[in-house]
Parts: structure tokens; C-alpha cells; sequence
């Protein structure tokens, strides 16, 4: 089974959390059909975490079909992540990034 359109799950991501109630945009828009997702998530107490496409050692053959994360920063100051995102955007500029704005901690993802 091949993996949803980029476009179309991170649509569907976001719509999903703000009929929730939490603040869900999306900041950056890459490849519609390939594209890497990075998901931001301000905890609004002044710190963020991003989660990150797992690497291919994380996945199984289960896998193939369904994004798998990875926790890469956990409630650091922002500046953090945007220089992470910085450097991902001179390796390959065609990634999506969403932003979450929530006290909570379950986003929903399959997370390595």
C-alpha cells in the first residue's frame, strides 16, 4: 500500500486539531505528494517540541503505509527548532511544516 498524498494528510492533520479546540496551521508547504512532514508544537508556556520523519532504521515493512515520527526536540526554547529547520531547509527544501498550539501532549502520531 502506497502513503496518502503529503497535501492531503496535512490537511487532515490540521483540520482534525482545530476541530479539537487547539490552534493548527500550516507554516511551510513543501512537495504536495512527497514531501517530509516536521510538526511544531508550542506548549504555550515558552517552550516547543518538534517531531521529525523517523528514519528509515526506525521503520518496518508495517510501516510503509503510515508516517512514522520522532520526538527530536522536547520543550526547548524556540530558536532551537527554527535553526533545525534552517539546516533541513538547505538540505532539502521540499518539507512541510505544521504548527500546534496545545498544553496537551497526544498529537495523534505514530511516534518511533
Amino acid at each position: 500500500m502506497s502513503q496518502l498524498r503529503t497535501d492531503l494528510w496535512c490537511a487532515a492533520f490540521v483540520r482534525r486539531h482545530n476541530d479539537l479546540g487547539q490552534f493548527c496551521v500550516v507554516s511551510r508547504r513543501g512537495d504536495p505528494v512527497a514531501g517530509q512532514v516536521f510538526i511544531e508544537v508550542d506548549h504555550l508556556n515558552g517552550t516547543v517540541s518538534l517531531y521529525a520523519p523517523a528514519s528509515a532504521v526506525a521503520r518496518s515493512e508495517d510501516d510503509a503505509a503510515d508516517r512514522l515520527f520522532e520526538l527530536r526536540f522536547d520543550h526547548v526554547e524556540p530558536g532551537q527548532v527554527r535553526d533545525r529547520l534552517a539546516r533541513e531547509e538547505k538540505f532539502d527544501p521540499d518539507f512541510w511544516v505544521l504548527n500546534v498550539e496545545t498544553r496537551g501532549s497526544e498529537l495523534g502520531l505514530r511516534v518511533a
